[in-house]
């Protein structure tokens, strides 16, 4: 329970005591209280009393506790008309200047004579996210990006020609970005370098980028289904977590249903951290590392997570590659074999230049889709046995063979075994044969977790020596 208490000279007072569930008293927050077994403070009265303990705030502008006396002032708020709260998602208000140079400071001043607000179109959603840029203020809503001037406006003339000019208002004429696209409800997805603000569109299935030629939709860059498919999975408690990579120049974003600090065993921890490149215009890399947070500072890009803060790229030399978060994962990459398009293979071998320690861990052809029974369609793929890295060996009548890959003129190579599994009509069954049948393959290299775990690893080419189907 509350009562307010007016005394004279307009200094107003809150006379406070709280209760719990019972109907008993206890402190308020911000008052001495229990820390185990420690006793509370005996202020005002006694703790447990009923009626002793009352809480006395003082509402007034530099009012402190324990002072000689109480000044005479005026009241920390005015009487207003309408004092109904009210939340406006969609408008902007500013106080009076600060600067640390002169000691002003009104920070706290909101003068009701004054314009001090300014709102964007509420049919566009909340404002998410605020950014300062030169003399523009970026307005990133749910559905719409715009940009405000800062300390001037915009006077148009009979033709419609604009003219910038210095006005008093503190946040000028708003001008919306060309493009139906906004930040939804993820402006945790903002990263900026440079001039390129990079963010996601969860409402829209995009990730975009604004910069000086305006919103560019960078998941179009040959990830359009892929977006699509993955952000309109992020629900209402999921998160979008961006950032910039300053080390590669590259924009990181990590898209988690259930986010990195709320994971629990009975949560799910799927999730997808994937980088754009500027340099490529394309999708580069899936990361195994799941961030809480994302940020660069001078030349040094960092991730966030469990309330640690890791520095990427750090002692890269002393084998430490492919480890986030003190976990190692190996590190894949994943190549598709479409020579000859319209001509059926038979891929035999496997082959590849660079270093030692990789491994080939499928090697599928297309599918083949054939009426079965009752037009019921049957779908294959052809598949091949995993092939080990070099270091793989096994010994037969003391003589020692390579169980994978193998090296010649230090070039590494490999015969393919079918693990397919047997198909009506067969002469030969599965495994019974070498190398697999198709129009195109998709192979999927990745390091090993005997040689040299953590070290470099280069790739320089993959290739495959094939025949043509005799059909």
């Amino acid at each position: 329970m509350a009562a307010s208490v007016e005394v004279s000279y307009f200094n107003s007072f809150w006379l406070k005591q709280v209760r719990d569930i019972n109907n008993d008293p206890v402190w308020p927050k911000g008052y001495p209280y229990n820390r185990g077994d420690v006793a509370p403070f005996d202020y005002p009265g006694d703790a447990l009393a009923d009626d002793d303990n009352w809480v006395i705030e003082e509402s007034r502008i530099r009012g402190g506790y324990n002072n000689t006396q109480v000044d005479l002032g005026v009241k920390a708020y005015i009487v207003e008309d309408e004092p109904n709260q009210q939340h406006r998602s969609n408008a902007l208000i500013y106080s009076g200047i600060f600067n640390s140079k002169t000691g002003v400071n009104n920070t706290n001043q909101f003068s009701v004579g004054e314009n001090i607000t300014k709102a964007v179109d509420p049919a566009n959603g909340s404002i998410q996210k605020l950014y300062a840029e030169d003399t523009n203020l970026i307005v990133f809503q749910e559905n719409k990006v715009s940009r405000a001037l800062i300390d001037k406006d915009a006077i148009y003339s009979a033709e419609g020609n604009a003219a910038i000019t210095s006005t008093q208002l503190v946040i000028g004429q708003i001008v919306p970005y060309s493009g139906n696209y906004g930040i939804s409800k993820n402006p945790e997805s903002f990263a900026v370098y440079g001039y390129q603000k990079y963010f996601a569109d969860k409402n829209r299935n995009a990730v975009l980028r604004l910069s000086m030629d305006g919103i560019t939709e960078i998941s179009g860059y040959g990830m359009l289904d892929y977006f699509r498919d993955n952000l309109s999975e992020i629900g209402e408690s999921g998160r979008i977590i961006g950032g910039y990579d300053i080390h590669n120049k590259n924009y990181t974003i990590s898209l988690q249903k259930t986010p990195a600090w709320q994971e629990n065993a009975d949560s799910t921890s799927e999730y997808a951290t994937l980088t754009f490149d500027e340099l490529v215009k394309g999708w580069t890399s899936f990361y195994t590392y799941k961030p809480s947070g994302l940020a660069s500072l001078k030349n040094k890009f960092y991730s966030f997570k469990d309330g640690s803060i890791y520095q990427h790229y750090s002692n890269v030399n002393n084998n430490n590659r492919g480890i986030f978060y003190n976990e190692y994962n190996a590190s894949n990459i994943t190549f598709v074999f479409n020579e000859n398009s319209g001509v059926s293979k038979n891929f035999q071998t496997i082959n590849y230049e660079g270093d030692n320690g990789w491994q080939v861990n499928s090697f599928i052809s297309d599918s083949q889709r054939f009426d079965y029974v009752n037009t019921s369609y049957i779908s294959y793929k052809d598949i091949t046995a995993q092939v080990p890295s070099y270091i793989n060996t096994y010994t037969d009548n003391g003589v020692t063979y390579r169980l994978g890959f193998d090296r010649k003129e230090n070039k590494y190579f490999a015969n393919l075994v079918s693990a397919s599994a047997p198909r009506d009509g067969e002469i030969i069954w599965g495994g019974q044969v070498s190398g697999i049948k198709g129009y195109f393959a998709t192979v999927t290299f990745s390091t090993d977790s005997l040689t040299d775990v953590g070290g470099a690893k280069e790739l320089w080419s993959v290739g495959s020596n094939y025949v043509v189907s005799s059909y």
